[in-house]
């Protein structure tokens, strides 16, 4: 017999960020100050005829869009259960993090671009209001990562706004300190290397969330659970002498399932082990949704069996 189990009275001890968790405020104010930012790059640069500056309004505009992507992840992610989506909508937040850790490497795609552009085609500049724009970037979009920074270790959706957020206002500390030396020294060849040398930075940062929402999108175990481990500690219950067909995936950027048949030959107060085994798991594994089924003896394998035959 199946035996279904979901730990929402103890999502508190959540090791990242409670799944409610209001990042409402954060996605509020990084949107509306990026839009605001846009508006006046857009100006500034149609002004001081710069079209790195034009370009950045355009990566920015970028950022907004991924921003919005997140947000919108996160507020699916709180609908309820359908008869349909039985799991209700909380793959959004994997789906979303995944499309954003790809258009992360499209924004650096084509910040690398309008560099080779620049080499290729300088044109004079108004620096002072180039430097003073970037400057202003530094500050917005620092302070719209910072407004990520909790919950950006316990959930890759997060992280994904967080490192957008930190690229943009690293790119904009190239734009003033290669502004910067190139009007004192008068090196022009300065601005594209800096800037080059931050986006390798941004890139070689970056590739780990790419890989981790991957592994996400292909229902791999998040990073921090140890498969192994869960498995040896769920044959170390009392009275388990078998595990088979385990697995474990993520529900979303947060929540993380668990499904597993337990050998417990003759075991008594079935219902008592399955609520500590779901208080256990979500402590020790933070594994919030478990179904087990426990048998008395070792069924039939492979074709006449349930899933994949697993070594115990």
């Amino acid at each position: 017999m199946a035996h279904h189990h979901h730990g929402h009275d103890h999502a508190h001890h959540h090791h990242g960020p409670p799944a409610d968790g209001n990042f409402g405020p954060a996605f509020a104010w990084g949107i509306g100050l990026n839009l605001l930012f846009v508006a006046g790059e857009a100006a500034g640069g149609l002004w001081a005829n710069s079209s790195a500056l034009l370009s950045d309004a355009g990566h920015n505009l970028s950022d907004v869009l991924s921003l919005a992507l997140a947000w919108g992840a996160t507020l699916l992610a709180k609908r309820r259960a359908t008869e349909r989506y039985t799991y209700g909508y909380k793959g959004a937040t994997i789906q979303a993090a995944l499309l954003n850790a790809a258009l992360l490497y499209l924004a650096l795609g084509f910040i690398l671009w309008d560099i080779i552009d620049h080499i290729r085609h300088p044109a004079p500049v108004n620096g002072t209001v180039v430097m003073g724009l970037a400057g202003l970037g530094i500050l917005i979009n620092g302070f719209t990562a910072w407004l990520f920074r909790r919950g950006q270790q316990g959930d890759v959706n997060v992280r994904g706004a967080y490192l957008h957020m930190l690229t943009d206002m690293l790119v904009s500390v190239g734009v003033v300190v290669g502004g910067a030396l190139v009007y004192f020294t008068g090196w022009l060849w300065l601005d594209p290397v800096i800037s080059c040398l931050i986006l390798a930075v941004v890139g070689v940062g970056s590739w780990g969330l790419l890989r981790e929402t991957v592994q996400l999108g292909l229902q791999a175990a998040p990073a921090d659970i140890d498969v192994a481990a869960v498995r040896r500690w769920l044959l170390a219950r009392p009275g388990v002498s078998s595990v088979h067909d385990l697995h474990i995936w993520p529900l979303s950027t947060q929540d993380t399932a668990l499904t597993a048949h337990l050998v417990r030959p003759g075991g008594q107060n079935g219902n008592l082990f399955l609520r500590e085994l779901q208080h256990d798991l979500l402590h020790e594994f933070n594994i919030s949704h478990c179904t087990v089924q426990l048998e008395d003896d070792l069924p039939l394998m492979g074709a006449h069996g349930c899933c994949d035959q697993q070594v115990a």
